[in-house]
């Protein structure tokens, strides 16, 4: 066996370990359901808080750090509780620390249902209930990310966070995998938005393209939509 080879496990290789600071980190599936474990949603949250705090979008939204830090929190809950039971849902953890997490929309989990939809909205309503240009703006980027969103049949993307003490390290791809396993298997294409020019290059690596780019708010920051091919190949970084 060579370096570059791994022994049969029965584990798919996204379930192998990968050291960052602190210890192993091992990614496995995340129940953000009716059957969370008490304490998994609000750590959730808080992981996807900390990775959005410096994010241009929410920025823009809500100027204010510590206004931004604490309406982020609320409106990410509500989000991880709206997602439903269809919801392909991925965590890295180091022992009981949560440190990313990914959640997929499998064909037909999205869109939400309207009670998961009026609880993204609420969550919203209060992030940013105290800054009425940045909810007006925030209303305005979710209608273009529905209006964009392709109608076919496919795996979305909806949520991929890491924490930014160990960003770089690996955990997001291997977050990445399983969604991007599973649509591969169906022959399905995979789809994300983001509003971070840096990420366009990371995403092209695991075969996304960009399809558009939308300016939804006109003093506001763009956002991409990205689209990957089923069984498209990695790329070298």
């Amino acid at each position: 066996m060579t370096s570059s080879e791994r022994p049969v496990t029965g584990e798919p290789a996204w379930a192998d370990p990968v050291l960052v600071p602190g210890g192993p980190v091992v990614v496995r599936p995340l129940d953000l359901g009716a059957g969370a474990r008490p304490g998994d949603r609000g750590q959730a949250a808080a992981v996807a808080t900390r990775a959005f705090h410096h994010d241009p979008l929410f920025e823009h939204l809500e100027p204010r750090a510590l206004e931004r830090s604490r309406g982020l929190g609320w409106f990410w809950l509500a989000c991880l509780e709206a997602s439903g039971p269809r919801a392909r849902c991925y965590g890295a953890w180091q022992g009981e620390r949560l440190l990313g997490v990914s959640v997929w929309f499998p064909p037909g989990a999205y869109p939400l249902p309207l009670a998961g939809q009026a609880r993204e909205l609420l969550g919203g309503l209060r992030a940013l209930w105290r800054r009425p240009p940045g909810l007006l703006d925030g209303l305005r980027y979710l209608l273009a990310i529905d209006r964009a969103h392709p109608k076919e049949e496919l795996w979305y993307l909806f949520l991929l966070v890491v924490d930014p003490l160990v960003q770089r390290c690996g955990l997001g791809a291997r977050l990445q995998a399983p969604g991007m396993a599973a649509a591969d298997a169906e022959g399905l294409d995979c789809y994300l938005e983001t509003q971070k020019a840096e990420n366009l290059p990371y995403y092209r690596r695991f075969g996304y393209e960009v399809l558009e780019e939308l300016r939804p708010a006109p003093s506001g920051p763009p956002m991409w939509t990205m689209r990957r091919p089923a069984g498209a190949a990695p790329r070298a970084s």
